[in-house]
C-alpha cells in the first residue's frame, strides 16, 4: 500500500483522529522517499517519527475498546 491510498483509508476510517495511524503514514512517506534524501536526512526524520510517537505514551489506557 502506498502513502496515497493508505491516507485515503485513514479518512474514509476517520483514522486522522488516531496519532499512531499519523504515524504509519509518515513512516510510509519516508520510506517511498529514502532514496531520494540523504541517510542523515533519513535518520534525523525517522528520529522524529520515533520521537513523536514516543510521545504518545500510554494514552489509550481504560479505553482500548474505544480507540482499537
Amino acid at each position: 500500500m502506498d502513502s496515497k491510498t493508505l491516507a485515503q483509508y485513514l479518512e474514509a476510517t476517520d483514522g486522522i483522529s488516531k496519532p499512531w495511524l499519523l504515524v504509519q503514514l509518515r513512516l510510509k512517506k519516508l520510506e517511498e522517499r529514502r532514496d531520494t534524501i540523504s541517510s542523515t536526512a533519513y535518520a534525523e526524520e525517522l528520529a522524529d517519527i520515533h520521537q513523536d510517537l514516543m510521545n504518545l505514551g500510554e494514552w489509550w489506557r481504560g479505553i482500548e475498546d474505544q480507540v482499537f
